[in-house]
C-alpha cells in the first residue's frame, strides 16, 4: 500500500533534507499530516545530475519499451486510484467525481502517448538520396529525424492535481519523447504528488528504466523552481500556472549561459462573443449556460469565460436577466488554497471599484477564508478600452460583460485583445457575416476558437490546441494538451553520408 512520508523521491531514493511544511485542507481549513520537506539545492542538483546521466540510455531504448513504461505507470495509478483521490480531495477540496474523472484523463494521456511512441510518426524521418552525378554540384545522402532534447523540468499545476501534475500531460509527453523528467511538486497538494510519484517510481523499477529517468522534488519556496530552471542539465521546462510565475521562469531560462525554452501555459480571459441573432433567439438560455461554465470548479479553470462581449439590445438584456437569476441562486464555492481565495477577493474588489464597472450579480455566501463568491460585472466599451486592468484575468468565478453600441466597436475590441487560450462565438445562421468579419482577427489572438460551446473543458486528442499567443503562453506555436504536446521536447537532426550502423534506429532500413 502506498504511504506518504514527505520525502523527495530522487532516482528512486527517499531523501529528506530541508525544512518542513504541511499541506492544508481548504474545505475544513485544517492542517494535514505528515510534514513535507523543502528540497535543498543539493537535492535538486542530484536529481538533475541523475537525469542527465540517464538521458542517453533512455533515449536509446526502443520506442516500444518507452510505450510499455507509460502504460505501466497508467496501470499502477489505476490500482491506487482510491488512495490518491482520497488524498487529493483533502488537499484541494475538489469533489470525488471530478478527481476520479481527472484520474481517467491522466491514465488516458499516458496511454495516448504510449501509442504515439509506438507509431513513431512524430519523429518525422526524412531521406534525400545522394545525387553523385548532379551538376554543377553533387548532393550527399541526407537523412533527418527528431531526437529528444534531454532532461525536462515539469512544474505541477495547482488546479489539476493529477492531469497537469506529476504524471500529467507534460510528464507523459516528455517521457514518450525520450526525455528524463525532474518534477517540481506543487506545494498545495504535496501528498497527492508523492503518491503519484511513487507509482512512477514503481514503474521505473518494474520496467528496468535507467536510474534518474524520473525524480520528484518539492517545497514551498520559489527557490526550488529557480534552481531547477537554472541547472545546466535541464534542457526544457513545462509550466502551468500564473502569468507572473511563467514569465519569471521564462526570464530565468533566457538568461542562462545556454538559454533553454520554457513552455509556460499561463493565463487567459477566454472572451465569448455573443452575436446579435443568437442573443435574439436564445438570450436567456445563453445566460444560464454561461453561469454554469463560469462557476464550474469554482471558476478555477484556465479556460474560464472571464469576458463576454455583446451588442446593446433586448437580447442582451434577456441574457443578463437569466445570468443574474442563475448566479444569484448559487452558493459560493471553495477555492484550492487560502492564497488563491485572498487573491481572488482582492482582484474582485479592485474590479468592482473601477469607475464605470457595475456589479450585476453575485452568488450566495460570505466569501471568507477559502470561499469565493461568483461575481458578474458589466462595463461599456469605452470603459473597457480605457482601463487595461479590465483586460486581465481574475482567477476564479468572475466575469465581465462588455456591451458595445455597434459592431464596429465589437471589432475594435477584438483587435485590442491580448493572446488567449480560447475565444468563443455564440452565433446563429443569421450571424454568419459577423463571424466572418471577426474570425481573421481572432485567429491571430487564440489557440482554440469555439462555435456554440463554452470554453471550459479541454478534450485530449490529436487536433486539440491548448495554447495561444502571449500572454496565454510563452510560445503560441505549441500546445500543452493533445498528441502534438510531444513536439516541445524533440528537435530535428540531419545525418549526412552516415553508415547504416551509426544511424538512429528510426532511420535504419
Amino acid at each position: 500500500m502506498l504511504t506518504i512520508t514527505g520525502a523527495s523521491l530522487i532516482g528512486g531514493h527517499e531523501i529528506c533534507g530541508g525544512t518542513g511544511f504541511k499541506a492544508f485542507d481548504p474545505m475544513k481549513c485544517v492542517i494535514l499530516e505528515p510534514t513535507f520537506h523543502n528540497a535543498t539545492k543539493e537535492e535538486v542538483d542530484t536529481a538533475c545530475q541523475l537525469a542527465a546521466s540517464a538521458a542517453v540510455a533512455y533515449r536509446q531504448l526502443p520506442r516500444e519499451r518507452r510505450a510499455v513504461f507509460l502504460e505501466t505507470i497508467a496501470d499502477l495509478l489505476e490500482q491506487e486510484t482510491d488512495i490518491i483521490v482520497t488524498r487529493a480531495m483533502q488537499e484541494t477540496a475538489l469533489p470525488q467525481g471530478r478527481l476520479t474523472g481527472e484520474m481517467g484523463r491522466t491514465t488516458g494521456q499516458l496511454r495516448m502517448f504510449a501509442r504515439i511512441a509506438r507509431a513513431g510518426d512524430v519523429w518525422a524521418c526524412k531521406t534525400d538520396e545522394a545525387l553523385p552525378d548532379r551538376k554543377p554540384m553533387a548532393r550527399p545522402e541526407l537523412k533527418q529525424c527528431k531526437v529528444p532534447v534531454g532532461p525536462v523540468a515539469v512544474f505541477c499545476a495547482s488546479n489539476f492535481p493529477l492531469a497537469f501534475s506529476v504524471a500529467g500531460g507534460d510528464t507523459a509527453s516528455a517521457l514518450a519523447a525520450g526525455c528524463p523528467v525532474v518534477c517540481r511538486a506543487h506545494p498545495a497538494h504535496p501528498g497527492t504528488a508523492e503518491l503519484v510519484a511513487r507509482c512512477i517510481c514503481k514503474a521505473v523499477e518494474k520496467c528496468s528504466m535507467p536510474k534518474g529517468v524520473f525524480s520528484l522534488v518539492g517545497g514551498e519556496a520559489y527557490d526550488v523552481g529557480t534552481w531547477l530552471v537554472e541547472h545546466p542539465a535541464i534542457q526544457s521546462v513545462a509550466f502551468t500556472g500564473s502569468c507572473q510565475g511563467g514569465t519569471a521562469l521564462a526570464a530565468i531560462g533566457a538568461r542562462r549561459a545556454t538559454p533553454i525554452p520554457v513552455f509556460a501555459e499561463m493565463g487567459s480571459i477566454n472572451p465569448v462573443f455573443l452575436m446579435q441573432d443568437a442573443l435574439k433567439n436564445r438570450g436567456a438560455d445563453l445566460g444560464a449556460a454561461f453561469v454554469a461554465s463560469l462557476t464550474a470548479g469554482t471558476g478555477q479553470f484556465c479556460t474560464n469565460p472571464g469576458l463576454v462581449i455583446a451588442l446593446e439590445g433586448a437580447g442582451t438584456e434577456a441574457f443578463i436577466a437569466a445570468a443574474v437569476s442563475a448566479l444569484s441562486a448559487q452558493d459560493e464555492g471553495v477555492m484550492l488554497t487560502r492564497g488563491m481565495a485572498d487573491s481572488y477577493r482582492k482582484k474582485v474588489g479592485e474590479l468592482g471599484a473601477k469607475e464605470g464597472v457595475e456589479l450585476l450579480a453575485q452568488s450566495k455566501g460570505a466569501g471568507e477564508t477559502t470561499r469565493a463568491k461568483g461575481m458578474f460585472f458589466r462595463a461599456s466599451y469605452s470603459t473597457f478600452m480605457k482601463n487595461t486592468c479590465l483586460h486581465q484575468e481574475v482567477f476564479g468565478p468572475c466575469s465581465l460583460l462588455v456591451t458595445c453600441s455597434s459592431f464596429e466597436e465589437m471589432l475594435s475590441l477584438a483587435r485590442h485583445l491580448e493572446g488567449q487560450l480560447t475565444v468563443t462565438f455564440q452565433m446563429d445562421a443569421e450571424d454568419m457575416s459577423s463571424a466572418q468579419a471577426l474570425l481573421p482577427i481572432i485567429e491571430d489572438k487564440a489557440g482554440r476558437i469555439l462555435v456554440n460551446g463554452w470554453p471550459t473543458g479541454v478534450e485530449v486528442c490529436s487536433a486539440m490546441v491548448h495554447g495561444g499567443p502571449f500572454p496565454a503562453t510563452t510560445d503560441g506555436r505549441f500546445t500543452s494538451v493533445g498528441g502534438d504536446a510531444i513536439d516541445r521536447f524533440l528537435r530535428p537532426v540531419c545525418y549526412q553520408n552516415f553508415p547504416v550502423e551509426l544511424l538512429p534506429a528510426d532511420l535504419r532500413p
